[in-house]
């Protein structure tokens, strides 16, 4: 028997998925598509000095808190014969201008090759237009700033 040969992973392995469900309930799972960029989140913790006395000069730390914020560039798509943009991207550009719990997002993303890497988590819409050049295609660049746990999920592919 051969010994597989490793390869290295490339970074559009990620497939992202919006919950279109009203409930956000994770019952509607929509692929964001024109993903051209796309940058997992690591943690972000809070680190707090815990240092006393007793640790004969060396300094203690504890993590009292931990954020999250995902970052991706898409591709603005269009439907002209109905003058449409895909639904994912018109539900994260309208939270973008809502407050509260519409301005929110429950997102999902992992390995499109069932690798063990997913990832779900809710947060705050942030839409940029990129802009650009006579020659530029129509690019968005969204950031989801997270509202609480960011949870590690059995992959859906795998």
């Amino acid at each position: 028997m051969a010994t597989p040969t490793e390869t290295t992973a490339l970074a559009r392995r990620f497939r992202l998925q919006l919950d279109m469900s009203i409930d956000q309930d994770g019952s509607d799972w929509q692929t964001v598509i024109g993903v051209t960029d796309f940058k997992p989140p690591a943690p972000d913790p809070n680190i707090e000095d815990s240092s006393d006395y007793e640790s004969e000069g060396w300094n203690g730390n504890t993590k009292t808190a931990q954020g999250w914020e995902l970052g991706f560039t898409i591709n603005r798509r269009e439907n002209d014969q109905v003058k449409v943009f895909p639904p994912t991207h018109e539900k994260l550009r309208q939270a973008a201008w809502l407050f509260g719990s519409q301005s929110m997002a429950h997102l999902r993303w992992y390995d499109r090759d069932g690798l063990p890497e997913a990832y779900e988590g809710s947060g705050i819409v942030k839409w940029e237009p990129s802009g650009g050049e006579h020659t530029a295609l129509d690019q968005v660049e969204v950031t989801i700033t997270g509202d609480g746990a960011l949870d590690l999920i059995a992959n859906p592919e795998a």
